[in-house]
């Protein structure tokens, strides 16, 4: 069984929980927000979603979120045996960014010449492209065919969609896919199955830290699409994985959030070569520094923000 939690809230708080720290829950909800009147900031959406019922401390956890709606109860409804992320995915349109096309099986993409098709269901990692954060990044990829790229890294790859992408583009360039979450590294293999996609290392890894990771580098193309808070506590690691002059690519950050991304990459030697500004959301290409970056003291990944995939 499942169960989901709504309630009223304003955009304001709604990009605010795009951020948001744990609810300090033992099974903490996955929170999605939707704009429920066009250009109307203050009528969004909250839907918490939890594998069992919500008690008490749940509830409040969540209406914290969402102060404007403090006076107002939860709408609580039972989901029964339903997949609800694949549900609220199912009706995805096909996408096409560039040369690339996104699609569901239930929406099949007619591909024209020179084109890439991507099937990626609904389901249990997130990352269909659909958001502007993915899309962004896939528009950057894009741009970039042509440059020279012979080994690539995706820190939070999600579906892994980013990662084929460049496996598209790069051919003979070793791609590296990587998530925290090892559901997320069991679907990249799935997508990479139905896609044709080979030679696509997917590892289970918190950070860039892993041994496998920084073997393998350094890198000449680092794509990290997930939080605004994540990449600036990582900034230390990404920067010291990258090549002289890699190209990294930033996203999962609102524009509001892009000046602190930058700062902490320009304090590693990163310069910003190109923003991609979707909505409220910033997809960010920086030139890392002319010599690899070297952290003056080892690196404690304690003290670095907790980070997932969203989008």
């Amino acid at each position: 069984m499942s169960w989901k939690l709504t309630l009223p809230c304003t955009r304001a708080e709604a990009e605010a929980i795009d951020a948001a720290d744990d609810l300090g829950l033992d099974a903490a909800p996955v929170l999605m927000t939707t704009e429920t009147v066009e250009d109307d900031t203050e009528t969004w959406r909250l839907d918490a979603y939890f594998e069992d019922e919500p008690g008490a401390a749940a509830i409040a956890a969540v209406r914290a979120l969402v102060p404007s709606a403090s006076d107002t109860a939860p709408a609580i409804e039972e989901l029964g045996d339903q997949d609800w992320v694949t549900m609220s995915q199912s009706g995805l349109e096909p996408l096409r960014v560039g040369r690339f096309f996104v699609h569901t099986s239930a929406h099949p993409a007619e591909v024209p010449e020179g084109g890439r098709a991507f099937l990626i269901e609904a389901g249990q990692a997130f990352g269909t492209g659909h958001h502007e954060t993915t899309s962004g990044c896939l528009a950057m990829l894009d741009a970039m065919a042509g440059t020279p790229v012979s080994n690539a890294i995706d820190v939070g790859t999600g579906t892994g969609l980013l990662a084929f992408a460049v496996r598209h583009l790069w051919p003979d360039a070793a791609v590296m896919a990587t998530d925290i979450d090892p559901m997320a590294i069991i679907v990249t293999r799935e997508n990479a199955q139905a896609n044709a996609i080979d030679r696509v290392e997917c590892i289970v890894a918190d950070g860039a830290l892993d041994d496998a990771i920084t073997a393998a580098a350094p890198y000449d193309l680092v794509i990290a699409n997930i939080l605004a808070g994540p990449l600036v506590s990582m900034a230390p690691e990404l920067a010291a994985i990258a090549a002289p002059n890699a190209t990294i690519l930033l996203a999962g950050l609102l524009e509001t959030q892009r000046d602190d991304v930058t700062a902490a990459y320009a304090a590693r030697g990163c310069t910003v070569e190109a923003v991609d500004r979707r909505g409220d959301w910033s997809v960010l290409r920086l030139m890392a520094g002319a010599e690899r970056y070297v952290p003056a003291a080892p690196f404690d990944p304690k003290g670095r923000d907790g980070w997932a995939l969203d989008l």
